[in-house]
């Protein structure tokens, strides 16, 4: 049983409580911590904690706690994780690890050098239809990945700290991004560095400081390509969709707006007030409206605290570490250079544990002793058609079989 800190009390930490709670049944969260002690008092009164106080050391270092969960602001990471580290607790941490790559290279050796536990809350590398993905990905159903696109928008963050570029560290890029990036590095392959990004932000709506929408190219080691599209700004919910290409397939997951569950409504029940609640981030409560099943397991919580807790039990490591965490926001750090700057800008990862001097591979399939397979077809007229390229001579040439 993991006895359960949970360090803030908003939204993140209420679906976290939720999945908690019911996921493997045995597991609790016991205390809580909340800058203001009413919002600790609610919680706890929601969840039935046995602590809660607005002192986060005296939460963590509290007896009966064996595991914390950080449900907090970006700007307040760190802290917390030097405390578990003090205190000896294991941690899991939501996303993103840091404010940037510094901060949370910092966090990775603390946690290593007190010899915890400490795993990386990424629910979407969690989600079923991720998850059933990667292994298909594993497999070599796709063949050779080659590009792998990410993209999250929604109207914009829940809470007031988010649009706070000191608090937050940045815009959509370091909320939304951070799920993007670590998505298609599960597709590419953890062990292929990514070297270059190439970044497209702005501040286009919200009178915000940050960036509130966003494009980028990832360039990995091996040739591939990750592609992350994330925005503030879209109206409609929250699109959360991913797309791998492989050399022998593709792979299209929608995961939110579009998930088989649509209905309409015209509001005009007894009490007028069209649906209560319809799915995270919607914006409409009548008309056509896309709901989810089930958010908690949908969205991978579930499946991620089961990671979490099975590991530190078992000994082993999560699926999503702090060093993932760490990977993810160097990567952002290249982002928002390239953002500023207009070019490919380098990720400067000081501390990498994955494969060196990849190379890209050969795009050369041989068809026969003489020619390259570039493709072959069965067209409208029924012929079974090659285009063939000749080792020699480099010409290309099309025949019949």
């Amino acid at each position: 049983m993991q006895k359960i800190a949970m360090l803030g009390s908003g939204f993140i930490g209420r679906f976290y409580a939720e999945s908690i709670h019911g996921q493997r049944s045995r597991d609790r969260v016991v205390a809580i911590y909340a800058r203001r002690e009413e919002s600790a008092k609610k919680f706890a009164d929601d969840y039935g904690c046995d602590f809660w106080s607005s002192n986060m050391e005296e939460v963590i270092a509290h007896p009966d706690v064996n595991m914390v969960c950080i449900a907090l602001p970006n700007n307040v990471h760190e802290e917390a994780v030097l405390l578990c580290a003090k205190h000896k607790k294991a941690v899991v941490s939501t996303k993103p690890l840091g404010r940037n790559g510094a901060e949370a290279l910092r966090m990775l050796k603390a946690v290593e050098e007190a010899g915890i536990f400490a795993g990386y809350l990424e629910d979407l590398c969690y989600t079923p239809k991720f998850l059933k993905s990667l292994e298909s990905v594993k497999n070599g159903s796709l063949g050779r990945i080659i590009w792998a696109k990410s993209r999250e928008a929604h109207p914009g963050p829940h809470s007031e700290w988010f649009w706070d570029i000191e608090q937050a560290g940045g815009g959509c890029i370091l909320d939304l991004g951070c799920h993007c990036i670590e998505i298609s590095r599960n597709f590419i392959g953890k062990d292929i560095k990514p070297v270059e990004v190439m970044c497209w932000a702005d501040t286009q709506v919200k009178p915000i400081d940050a960036e509130d929408h966003a494009i980028a190219l990832v360039k990995y080691e091996n040739g591939a390509i990750g592609q992350f599209e994330v925005s503030w700004t879209f109206r409609g919910g929250m699109d959360l969709r991913d797309e791998v290409m492989g050399t022998e397939g593709t792979i299209w997951i929608n995961n939110f707006l579009r998930t088989g569950f649509e209905m309409f409504t015209t509001g005009q029940n007894p009490d007028g007030a069209g649906e209560e609640y319809v799915a995270e981030k919607a914006e409409s409560n009548t008309g056509w409206l896309f709901p989810v099943g089930d958010e908690v397991n949908d969205l991978g919580y579930n499946h991620m605290f089961t990671d979490m807790f099975n590991s530190v039990e078992k000994g082993n490591t999560p699926a999503e570490t702090f060093y993932d965490g760490y990977i993810v926001n160097a990567v952002i750090d290249a982002a928002y250079k390239s953002a500023k700057s207009k070019l490919w800008e380098k990720v400067e990862l000081p501390v990498w544990r994955g494969r060196e001097g990849v190379e890209k591979p050969s795009n050369y399939v041989s068809y026969n002793e003489t020619h390259y397979l570039i493709k072959q077809e069965v067209t409208h007229d029924g012929r079974n058609k090659l285009i063939l390229k000749d080792k020699v001579t480099g010409k290309i040439t099309e025949q019949d079989i």
